[in-house]
């Protein structure tokens, strides 16, 4: 029996390629050539440092993409994908993949995708948290208070009873839930079909259609934005809906930048209608040198790196170990976090 050719595309610890070897190692062949890929800044880095590939090292990428049934993470170029012309399924490193799917056009193609949905929600609720918490609780005043050796007794607020509105009732916004209900807060979604059944329902006091987007968003002394970037939600956070929301509210974007006009909440910033923004995406990446966000005493900026966390490839290889099995059995029905091409998520 022919074996299925799996071809590791970023970054990945010897450990995790290890234990995908080890799922089938009759029926699988695996392809790690380390020097193949970039060299990683951090732990689960997936895309490495800037990295030119030798001419010897480029005909050995091309040879692997070319005898590959199925890849550990998106290939950054279109001229990867046309190598692969044998590629059957991708599994990929982020949950938020439907842009690149489509830039890349695997959206109209008959390849498996599926993303790493799971395995972010509870770093990403911990940031959300660290932000509200710094807030609410004053943390930059006691930094700034310490640094000066003042001690002066003072009154904060406090995060128990808030209103937390959530964009979304996904996985992110389950995992924000999840706490938001540790701290006492009560929980207010809003999703694109409000009636429909859901097994998450017990984790939000109400629900929303995007409807009523602007009454939710005046509900809530913190919104999260949790959505991906479709059509439907790009600048969906717009003028009119930071105006919708509470005077000194916190906002705290883990979806997507596209999904808030920026500008629009740079000037809801400055004008004090907002308390506090924490942002771990932007509408461009890496956030640009003189964008003001960046000296805003209320916001706090994280490089896009919330969701990274030392755990991160071994869940993820759980996932790929899971559906490698499934995919192995021809049980393709059982396997986790296929992407819909249709809503790019």
């Amino acid at each position: 029996m022919t074996k299925l050719r799996i071809f590791i595309a970023s970054p990945l610890e010897q450990e995790n390629v290890d234990r995908v070897r080890a799922v089938a190692p009759d029926r699988i062949d695996v392809i790690f050539e380390p020097d193949l890929l970039p060299p990683t800044r951090y732990i689960a880095d997936h895309h490495g440092a800037r990295f030119t590939r030798s001419p010897e090292q480029a005909t050995r990428w091309q040879a692997a993409l070319a005898t590959a049934d199925i890849l550990w993470d998106l290939p950054h170029h279109a001229d990867d994908l046309a190598a692969a012309s044998r590629l059957k399924w991708i599994q990929t490193t982020s949950t938020g993949v439907g842009q690149s799917i489509k830039l890349l056009g695997l959206h109209a193609s008959d390849i498996i995708i599926t993303t790493a949905r799971g395995v972010h929600a509870g770093p990403l609720a911990e940031f959300v948290f660290m932000a509200l918490l710094a807030h609410f609780r004053g943390l930059r005043k006691l930094d700034a208070e310490q640094r000066a050796h003042r001690w002066i007794r003072t009154c904060n607020e406090e995060v128990a009873g808030r209103t937390i509105t959530l964009i979304g009732a996904g996985d992110l916004a389950r995992g924000v839930a999840k706490v938001a209900h540790a701290f006492g807060m009560r929980v207010v979604a809003v999703v694109r079909h409000p009636h429909q059944a859901r097994h998450s329902t017990h984790l939000f006091d109400a629900i929303h259609g995007r409807d009523a987007l602007h009454h939710a968003l005046g509900l809530g002394d913190a919104v999260v934005v949790t959505v991906p970037h479709t059509a439907e939600t790009e600048q969906m956070i717009d003028a009119a809906a930071f105006a919708a929301m509470r005077p000194g509210a916190a906002f705290v974007n883990i979806g997507r930048g596209q999904v808030v006009d920026e500008q629009a909440l740079i000037e809801h910033l400055r004008n004090g209608h907002l308390g506090f923004a924490a942002l771990d995406v932007a509408t461009v990446e890496p956030l640009p040198p003189a964008s003001p966000l960046w000296d805003m005493p209320n916001v706090l900026i994280s490089p896009h790196s919330a969701s990274t966390v030392a755990t991160e490839n071994a869940k993820i290889v759980d996932i790929f170990s899971h559906n490698l099995r499934c995919y192995i059995a021809g049980r393709i029905n059982d396997m986790k976090n296929v992407l819909n091409k249709d809503l790019l998520y």
